[in-house]
């Protein structure tokens, strides 16, 4: 798939999802704030719990940009877990390697922080770890390799460049972006994770099946 059709593609999710995948998208919604098609101005009143349900979960997921397998996998580790399962369940998916690269502001969108992780950019604890779904501990440093900081992505991202098409950085990450590091000092907390997704209607997905 070419760079273009990627780009409509995430486009098109994030209208039929109602939630921003890139910046790209996130201009896109605001001009056209309903999803593609023919019907996407119309209210989805015809929709059952079911499809209710299942769309609040395609949501959660592609804004991790994660299998459903990975997805099936961490929910049922959150349902071990004491608390409630939908707050466990974005809790641990945001202390992913990927998904912390992204809100240290590293990486402009998951995908291009999944990339980086990919290809051995990203160190934690001074170790190279490539798996994009690690789970970072409280405590640990998240950093870009020393020879990868010369790299025009990094220049970028420790200038500041992606301040502007992400969130604030949340409680839960000490940053120092000129250094291109961040610190998970503790686990998130679901208010603060900036995600938009009923977790609530996630669980009953998962327990309905």
């Amino acid at each position: 798939m070419s760079s273009k059709s990627r780009t409509r593609s995430k486009v098109r999710l994030s209208r039929a999802l109602g939630v921003a995948l890139t910046p790209k998208a996130a201009r896109h919604l605001e001009k056209r704030p309903y999803a593609p098609g023919q019907h996407g101005r119309t209210k989805r009143k015809s929709d059952s719990d079911y499809a209710v349900r299942l769309r609040e979960k395609q949501r959660l997921r592609a804004q991790y940009g994660i299998r459903e397998k990975q997805l099936v996998i961490t929910f049922n580790e959150a349902r071990r877990q004491p608390g409630l399962t939908g707050e466990n369940l974005v809790e641990l998916l945001e202390m992913r390697l990927d998904a912390l690269v992204l809100r240290a502001g590293f990486a402009r969108t998951t995908a291009q922080a999944r990339q980086l992780v990919v290809h051995r950019h990203i160190l934690v604890d001074g170790k190279i770890v490539d798996r994009p779904s690690f789970r970072v501990k409280p405590g640990q440093l998240v950093h870009v390799k020393e020879r990868s900081e010369a790299l025009e992505p990094f220049q970028v991202a420790a200038a500041g460049g992606h301040a502007q098409v992400l969130p604030d950085v949340p409680g839960y990450l000490d940053v120092e972006l000129d250094k291109l590091q961040a610190r998970l000092v503790r686990r998130p907390k679901r208010a603060e994770v900036p995600v938009t997704c009923d977790v609530q209607l996630v669980v009953e997905y998962y327990s309905g099946r």
